[in-house]
Order: structure tokens, then sequence, then C-alpha cells
């Protein structure tokens, strides 16, 4: 069995220090769309130094190691073949604002397997504090294509129906032919992402979209348009990648504002008949 869910869930937490600066602050946001127009006082909040906030899911490429889809994979009892691997969902807590520079500790553990079947899904969890205390917690669902079967706890089900009504805001937001590429330089060098050979062996036409790239315009649309441009207002963004989105295209981001706290959202290619991308996701506000 290429998981060993009792070996892997027993695993001692390991530890990594990160450390970021302003630079890849700025990258990250300019990897994610920020930065167009180029001198709008909105943009400038992400791209200029003298302004600079930190979106909060800049926390899951802070420090430019790999990103916990990836590190899930090298904790003990789970070997598998990263052609067959996809991120199936991602929540992060933000327990208060992100400082430009820091310096932090990062524990993280497989807290989680579940057989679903035809495949395993591994949830590695990231607890990240700095001197002054607790700073995020990151959760990354890991997809494991063909690892599942070993009649293990099967876990909660996915799929949750957006809410009723029409959305509050619909907003297109155009993808760089390059976005992929230059995302990847926050620290996840997958080849699914800039190699077509290797996503061919994974089974798609091309190199896809990082998942969370997708999910970072999308928590960043719900700043800029729910929350006026306010970083600091985050406490969580939660979602589930339904699909994959290609660099070059566009993504459709649907937004319910379904209280003074939450705000829902659906993201989708309407250039492929608005395939689905990001499902059942949740933005947890001030």
């Amino acid at each position: 069995m290429p998981i060993d869910a009792a070996r892997a869930l027993a695993a001692a937490p390991r530890t990594a220090v990160l450390t970021w600066g302003r630079k890849d602050v700025q990258l990250y946001h300019l990897s994610i769309g920020a930065g167009i127009p180029a001198t709008d006082p909105g943009e400038l909040r992400y791209t200029l130094e003298s302004r600079l906030h930190v979106l909060p899911s800049f926390a899951t490429v802070a420090g430019g190691g790999e990103p916990g889809v990836v590190a899930g994979l090298s904790a003990p009892g789970v070997d598998v073949d990263l052609a067959s691997v996809l991120h199936g969902g991602q929540r992060l807590v933000a327990h208060r604002p992100l400082p430009v520079e820091g310096r932090a500790t990062a524990t993280s553990r497989i807290t989680a397997v579940y057989d679903k079947g035809s495949a395993a899904v591994l949830v590695h969890r990231t607890e990240v504090a700095d001197a002054d205390g607790p700073l995020w917690t990151d959760e990354a669902r890991i997809f494991v294509r063909g690892a599942g079967g070993w009649g293990g706890e099967r876990g909660p089900s996915a799929g949750q129906a957006p809410p009723d009504g029409p959305p509050d805001r619909v907003l297109d937001l155009p993808l760089r032919e390059d976005q992929a590429l230059l995302y990847r330089l926050n620290g996840d060098l997958n080849p699914l992402h800039a190699d077509p050979g290797f996503a061919a062996r994974a089974g798609f036409g091309r190199p896809v979209l990082h998942g969370l790239c997708t999910y970072g315009a999308t928590l960043k649309a719900v700043v800029d348009t729910v929350l006026g441009g306010e970083v600091d207002r985050v406490r969580a963004c939660t979602a589930r990648f339904a699909g994959v989105a290609y660099p070059g295209e566009t993504l459709r981001v649907r937004l319910w504002a379904t209280d003074g706290t939450r705000t829902a959202a659906t993201v989708t290619a309407p250039e492929r008949d608005d395939a689905p991308v990001l499902a059942d996701t949740v933005v947890e506000h001030l």
C-alpha cells in the first residue's frame, strides 16, 4: 500500500523556520494578479513597499519552501507518484495580521488520512507562530489518485450547493499566459505547472495553474470588493479545488455576501462552458 495511514498519523511533527521580507510579499501579490492597473491606489497596497499590506493567503508560500501539498508527500508512511497527486482543498486561519517581514516557526504533521475508494486524501496541517504568538494555521487536503481502497475511514463528503439566489457580484479575472511560471517563483516547483510532458503524464493537455494561485486571486477579489481593501479583516479562507484553471484563460468569480461575517464564492472558467475551478469557498471576516 503506497500510504501507511497508521504510520503517517503516528509520525512526530516536523518543524521548520520560515523567514520572509517585503520582496517576497510583493512577488506573491504580483503572481496572483495584483498590480493591474499599476498606478491604481488600491493595487499599490499590494505592490509598493511604502504602502504594503499583506494578503493573508501569502501564508501559503511564506518562507519559500515546499507548499503543504508537497511537504505532506514526504511524511513517513507516504510513498506516492507526484503525477497522481492533486491539491484537493485548502483552509487558512489568520490568527492576527501578517507582518511584511517576519521570522516564525512552522510545525507540521498529517492529521487525517481518508479512504475514498479510488483515491486517498491526506490532511496536512501546519501551525505557525513567531515570538509574539500564533500567526496562522494552514491545512492542505492532498488528493492521491489510485491510493485508496484499504478499508479506512471515508471522511467528510465534499460538495455543497452555492447560496440561493443570484450572486451579489460577478467578477472576471483574466490570467496571464505566464501566470503559472510567475507563481512558481514563490517556491512551488511542481513540473505539472510548467512542463507539458509532465502535465500530459498526469492526464492534462497542458500545464495547469496552481490551485493556490486561484485561491489567492479569489481571496484578493473578496478583500477588494467586499472588505474595501482591508486585508486585516480576513479571519479565514476555505476552498475546495473542484477543477483546474489554465494560464491565459479567464476566471469568473461569483460572490455572495451571506452576512456581515462570511462571503461565499464559486470560481469557474467561462471559456470552457463555466467549468468548475473552486467550490465550497468561504471567506470569514470582520
